[in-house]
């Protein structure tokens, strides 16, 4: 997204306010390529909103550069989170034409990769009131070059959301395989031939390979017998019993093993954990665990959205039962 877009979304004048939805499966990077825009100053009068699927918040801690921020956590956007959504987006509009009036050009909704874009698209435009005062610019979705063939073969929503998008941004493209990335590219191509496609590492854009051979995907599934896929918070205590080190060595041992054993069924975890090196944001799609990344100590005044809670992580995933992986923490890491 360039400077001349945003502005282009908000060249009409139809009164209207412009509503992006950022989207993509569970890890494709939409925090991390969201933060890069806001550093570089590309949605500094974007009100953003970010919906989390579970009760923890985490994503919020990578925007600190946005303006105005508001977080919904707790319920997808496209199903339990809808109802949230909607007021919220009439509470956005209100202040954008009151208060705020001049001050907010758009908003940008960045999904939970447990949501359907479509099916917020939908839900805005069959409401009376969002009807009139939003007007949908574009549905960007992200495509992770390192699980997106994976997902698209196994996942229905994650084809869904490609095809909805108006633009595909392929991420991790440095970290995956040429040849997967291009077979990845001619695959996405095939099945929304009329979205843009690009790519983009951490934000900044790359250029794309030529298109592959695009993998035989299977026949999508009207059903989905799949066990649905659910967040679970664990709560681990900081990762430090009296001994900083000693906790962090284990919390770090455990999840190893725990992505090891049960990778295919945890597709995500995220959280803030406080170790001897400060609070680390720890992240993980399927069995690949991401560098910790230190996080610079909150200033209340300055920070938006709720407050991260620190010894707190959220799986994300299938086929799990809860209790049995909390008592396994408890064991290990007790």
């Amino acid at each position: 997204m360039t400077e001349a877009s945003i502005q282009g979304q908000n060249a009409k004048g139809d009164g209207l306010l412009p509503l992006t939805i950022l989207g993509g499966f569970l890890g494709a990077g939409k925090s991390s390529w969201l933060r890069h825009q806001l550093h570089q100053g590309l949605l500094r009068d974007q009100h953003i909103i970010v919906n989390e699927a579970a009760g923890t918040p985490v994503d919020n801690l990578l925007l600190g550069k946005a303006t105005r921020l508001t977080v919904l956590a707790g319920g997808c956007a496209c199903c339990e989170g809808l109802t949230t959504l909607i007021a919220t987006l009439r509470d956005i509009c209100d202040q954008a034409s009151g208060q705020d009036a001049g001050k907010t050009t758009g908003i940008l909704l960045e999904t939970s990769g447990l949501a359907d874009p479509g099916v917020i698209a939908s839900a805005i435009a069959a409401d009376p009131i969002l009807a009139r005062r939003l007007r949908l610019s574009e549905i960007i979705v992200l495509a992770d070059a390192q699980h997106g063939t994976s997902q698209l073969m196994e996942e229905p929503l994650a084809r869904a959301q490609a095809e909805t998008a108006d633009r595909i941004i392929m991420t991790k493209t440095a970290s995956a395989p040429p040849d997967q990335t291009a077979r990845l590219l001619a695959t996405l191509r095939l099945l929304n031939p009329g979205a843009r496609i690009e790519a983009a590492e951490l934000g900044i854009p790359r250029d794309l390979p030529e298109p592959g051979q695009p993998y035989a995907l299977p026949a999508a599934r009207a059903d989905t017998p799949d066990a649905p896929i659910r967040p679970f918070r664990l709560t681990i205590g900081g990762a430090s019993r009296d001994d900083d080190v000693l906790g962090w060595v284990a919390l770090s041992t455990w999840l190893s093993a725990l992505l090891f054993a049960r990778g295919k069924d945890v597709i995500r975890v995220k959280g803030v954990v406080r170790t001897p090196a400060g609070r680390l944001l720890l992240q993980s799609v399927r069995h690949v665990m991401q560098p910790p990344e230190i996080l610079p100590e909150i200033m209340p005044e300055t920070f938006a959205g709720p407050q991260p809670e620190e010894g707190v992580i959220v799986l994300i995933g299938r086929n799990f039962d809860a209790g049995l992986i909390a008592q396994s923490w408890a064991r290990f890491g007790g």
